[in-house]
């Protein structure tokens, strides 16, 4: 006789009922636990809404709220979201897309620990022994000092002298970057000009403002003499005084030369993260040289001066890991034997999951997407921990279809551990191994939001679902490609891996650049085509926007409108911006009401005064076209495409922009949207429309395809097509291989990754790789199109 299955074990289903999370409508599923669950559906089509925004996000709220109110004030605070009911959740492990920090300092040693242990690996069997770890960290200073300190002892005050002595791995002159900048001081001043004249050349420092105050009430010179008649000592002040009090009209203020100035706001800060016309400025006026006292390894002679064997710490970052792994599993040292075992165990993880070729030196942010997001899985690869449930987003992005069979099997190691697996995935190599597929849709934005099938692989396909219809689908290779206009000579290429690469970029055509992750595809790019004359260049870091911006603030849509608006109506543009005069006084813009609860989630309540419109009641009286301004932002790109197209309310300069947005397939997004509820691949598809307006002949692009569903893929293809035709030409580093057969010309890097690539082992149009298949890709590219 069979005994009853016992209580415990029937909790066998995550159920989720009546999620409403962004475009969610209602949503009903419930996902089997210890199995490998994959969230497919077109861009947009509310997948990151519900395994992101709903499961995990729940989730990680629980979590929080084990702990005690006092921890709980230190931690983020998370909403609930908008959910019925939510059972069976086990703890999330997430696993996402956004890059890595693209701080300075921050290296694939430091984001992943494998410096740490590294570093007290030194600091035990190094010789000479120096100190403690941080004498191994570029990140921790060497300071000394003494004096004087007063004590209270006994009721009776005494004094004693103390000495202090911290020895950091920091090397002084470049203070651990790696880098040292030299300023070009013309790109800084006009000598000809005086300072009342606008001689100062640098954003943001204009006269008008605080700086003209500074300068012109510091004393040090004369703002009505131009500059090039200064003594020494006055241009020495201008240029590089330390920070100074000073007192002008009664104010304290601090004066600083204008070296210092831009090195503490300009050059602290990630170059990519700043605004376009001061990253225009620092690239013209800073050169970055490598630092000649540390030779870029960013330590001190100290640090350097500690050896294990032959090997120091800044000698073992440089290595690639898959060497670095070697090494270490060379060393025998009992007393350190529980850190080498751990050591030797992250190593692995990275050389398991594909990255071996990278150095733990290398900084994170000139990661791909697809590298960060496998930098981050390496903490969980041989985790004991069982029945919890791993969220990935689109885990194959940045892989070789090589790689991708590599990336599965890790997948199915997690589950077979007896882990819930969710990925949100739009490849059909990794849809494959699914044990159970829930299908999101119909379409994109308002128009999806709903499960159109839940089930197996074999049913999506049977499913007439978009996923369903396109799972199957085969790019051919073209009948004829097109002919190029001469070529982008690149000679002696040497960045990162690349030995020395010669090759002759065809332009006026459709060029993929292939090759496994790690191959130099990148390095390619960045070192020898980016920066170039008419190069516009598409990488793949995310876009940043708050709550406050949406398509219409971040294309530069709402310049000519609010312009538009102004000039029918008589009165000044600012009234039309949610962020500035024309904001709802009630909630300032936002259209919602935020009230912080301390440690509980926050509550957001839409304003009562302006219904969420985010307008002054007076602004809404003013019409253009017939229309107020809440009212263009709530249409769709495709209906403003319509409305400003012809008519009354005609509107070219807003009508090419929005044109390049419905070009991307983005015409279901509505224009005041904020930018936060987007998914990653309307994120990208949203760049690329704003990037497509910048002037240039070249356009490169960095794995366009991501975050983008098989249907949405021929749409690309579309669009690169007619940038091609319109005479330019584009680049495009790429895995998909429908992309790869869309090619004009393919140049495919490798044989490997690492030290094992770095060479072209391939150029030619995608028909003679195929007939060849001299290389893995076109392995993977014949067994693709059905050769």
């Amino acid at each position: 006789m069979s005994k009853a299955p016992h209580e415990a074990d029937s909790h066998d289903l995550i159920r989720v009922h009546g999620a409403r999370v962004n475009n969610l409508k209602d949503v009903t599923v419930e996902l089997p636990k210890r199995r490998l669950t994959v969230f497919t559906g077109v861009s947009g089509s509310g997948k990151s809404s519900l395994v992101f925004g709903t499961i995990a996000a729940e989730s990680q709220r629980l979590i929080n709220e084990t702990y005690s109110a006092f921890v709980q004030g230190f931690m983020p605070t998370l909403a609930r979201p908008d959910v019925d009911v939510l059972d069976g959740l086990t703890t999330a492990i997430i696993v996402d897309q956004e890059r890595m920090g693209s701080d300075p300092r921050s290296t694939v040693g430091t984001a992943t620990d494998a410096n740490a242990m590294l570093r007290i690996l030194f600091s035990r069997l190094g010789k000479p022994h120096i100190g403690s770890p941080q004498a191994f960290s570029f990140n921790v200073a060497s300071i000394s000092g003494a004096g004087a300190v007063t004590l209270e002892k006994g009721g009776r005050t005494t004094k004693e002298r103390r000495s202090f002595n911290i020895l950091g791995g920091m090397c002084p002159r470049c203070e651990g970057r790696g880098a040292v900048n030299d300023m070009d001081l013309t790109q800084l001043y006009d000598e000809t000009k005086s300072l009342n004249e606008g001689a100062i050349t640098i954003p943001g420092y204009s006269m008008e403002g605080w700086h003209g105050r500074i300068f012109r009430g510091s004393g040090f010179f004369d703002p009505d003499k131009p500059i090039k008649k200064f003594t020494k000592r006055q241009l020495d002040d201008l240029l590089y005084k330390e920070p100074t009090k000073i007192k002008v009209e009664g104010i304290n203020l601090t004066y600083s030369g204008l070296v210092p100035s831009i090195q503490r706001s300009m050059l602290s800060k990630d170059v990519e993260s700043m605004q376009p016309h001061v990253r225009a400025f620092v690239e013209r006026a800073v050169t970055f040289t490598t630092c000649p006292e540390c030779d870029g390894t960013r330590l001190g002679p100290e640090a350097r001066s500690s050896k294990i064997g032959k090997v120091n710490i800044a000698d073992a970052c440089a290595m690639q890991i898959s060497d670095l792994a070697e090494w270490v599993r060379g060393l025998k040292a009992p007393s350190v034997a529980p850190l080498l075992e751990a050591l030797g165990h992250t190593l692995d993880s990275f050389v398991e999951i594909g990255l071996g070729y990278l150095s733990l030196d290398r900084p994170s942010g000139t990661l791909s997407g697809g590298e960060a997001q496998r930098t981050k899985m390496i903490r969980h690869l041989g985790s004991s921990l069982t029945d919890v449930t791993y969220v990935f987003d689109e885990p194959t992005i940045g892989l070789h279809p090589h790689d991708i069979q590599r990336m599965n099997e890790l997948l199915l190691q997690l589950r077979n551990k007896g882990n819930t697996v969710l990925v949100v995935e739009h490849k059909p190599e990794a849809i494959a191994i699914a044990d159970h597929v829930v299908d999101l849709g119909p379409k994109a934005g308002s128009e999806g939001g709903e499960v159109v099938f839940e089930g197996t692989v074999e049913g999506l396909r049977a499913s007439d679902t978009i996923t369903g219809r396109h799972l199957d689908d085969r790019a051919a290779l073209k009948d004829e490609v097109r002919k190029s206009e001469g070529a982008l000579e690149v000679r002696g290429a040497d960045t990162h891996n690349l030995r020395d690469v010669d090759v002759d970029i065809p332009l006026g055509v459709l060029v993929v650049l292939t090759g496994v992750a790690g191959s130099g595809k990148s390095s390619l790019i960045r070192g020898s085509v980016e920066g170039a004359e008419g190069v516009v260049s598409i990488d793949q870091a995310a876009i940043r926007g708050s709550r406050r911006s949406n398509p219409a603030t971040y294309t530069g849509l709402l310049e000519p409108i609010r312009k538009a608006f102004a000039k029918e109506n008589g009165v000044k543009p600012a009234l039309f911006s949610a962020n500035s005069e024309g904001a709802c006084p009630n909630c300032n813009g936002a259209g919602v009401i935020y009230s912080d609860l301390g440690m509980m989630a926050g509550v957001a309540t839409p304003c009562e005064v302006c219904e969420g419109k985010r307008f002054q009641a007076e602004v809404l009286d003013y019409k253009f076209g017939g229309k107020d301004i809440s009212e263009v932002l709530a249409m769709s790109v495709a209906t403003a495409e319509e409305f400003f197209g012809d008519g009354t309310a005609k509107l070219p300069a807003a009508h090419k922009i929005l044109q390049r947005l419905a070009d991307v397939g983005l015409g279901y997004l509505r224009l005041g949207q904020p930018l936060t509820t987007l998914s990653g691949g309307e994120r990208q598809r949203i760049k690329l429309a704003t990037q497509m307006g910048a002037a240039g002949d070249v356009y490169v692009l960095d794995e366009p395809t991501t975050g983008l569903h098989l249907a949405d893929v021929e749409q690309l293809l579309g669009l690169l097509d007619r940038l091609v035709d319109a005479g330019k030409s584009v680049i495009v580093i790429e895995h998909h291989q429908a992309v790869m057969a869309h090619a004009d010309w393919i140049i495919d890097l490798g044989p490997g990754a690492g030290h094992d690539g770095g060479t072209v082992v391939f150029e030619g149009t995608p028909a003679e790789l195929v007939e060849s298949r001299a290389t893995l890709t076109g392995e993977h590219l014949a067994a693709y199109v059905g050769a």
